[in-house]
């Protein structure tokens, strides 16, 4: 449950949010990429309040500008990395050659081209990370939602995930909302919001 929640999240800015578990982390995440509908209250992207579109638009509105990273990376098992990567595109009706162009660029600029024709189970944590950062990435949206994304990785590998896709985005300009438990990574965000008793408090 969530209480009296207000957040403006400006285009480019890195975000996380911390708290206890059970604090409604990740039911803010769900409302926030249009998963999960609020008892009350509107949510706008740009101009569009969301939560009166129907579910056909919702679903539109999703693939085109709000990516979700998870804590375990969801790749699809029987494809490969690039392959993963282009699927967002494909999804759009974007051509497989320019998927595939697309794809291979940016798992090359998160120093993965030599990793484009393994499969999930064939990469480490940390490069099956990275490529659902890129899976995230891949249509230009303009939210990205990170439940935990370094949660199952190292504290070296963490690092190295997290400042490559702080990076990314930044470059693409996309808002980054993060659910995290490491304050480390938080204190470097743009802002560091704490869940606490339900309600959302600037640290």
């Amino acid at each position: 449950m969530l209480d009296d929640i207000s957040l403006d999240i400006d285009q480019g800015s890195f975000v996380a949010v911390v708290g206890e578990s059970g604090s409604g982390k990740s039911t803010l995440l769900q409302i926030l990429g249009t998963l999960d509908v609020p008892d009350s209250g509107e949510i706008f992207m740009g101009d569009t309040d969301i939560t009166k579109l129907s579910p056909n638009k919702l679903a539109t509105l999703r693939n085109k500008h709000i990516g979700f990273v998870y804590q375990s990376h969801h790749l699809i098992p029987e494809l490969t990395a690039v392959e993963n990567v282009m699927l967002p595109q494909l999804i759009q009706g974007i051509s497989d050659s320019k998927a595939r162009a697309a794809a291979t660029e940016l798992l090359a600029s998160l120093g993965l081209d030599h990793r484009l024709e393994h499969i999930p189970a064939h990469l480490s944590g940390g490069e099956a990370q990275r490529v659902a950062v890129a899976r995230a990435i891949i249509n230009k949206p303009r939210l990205v939602l990170a439940d935990e994304p370094t949660g199952n990785l190292d504290e070296e590998t963490a690092q190295t995930v997290f400042t490559m896709m702080f990076n990314l985005c930044k470059q693409h300009n996309v808002a980054v909302v993060m659910v995290t438990h490491s304050k480390a990574l938080a204190s470097i965000c743009d802002k560091e919001y704490g869940l606490i008793h339900r309600k959302l408090v600037l640290v």
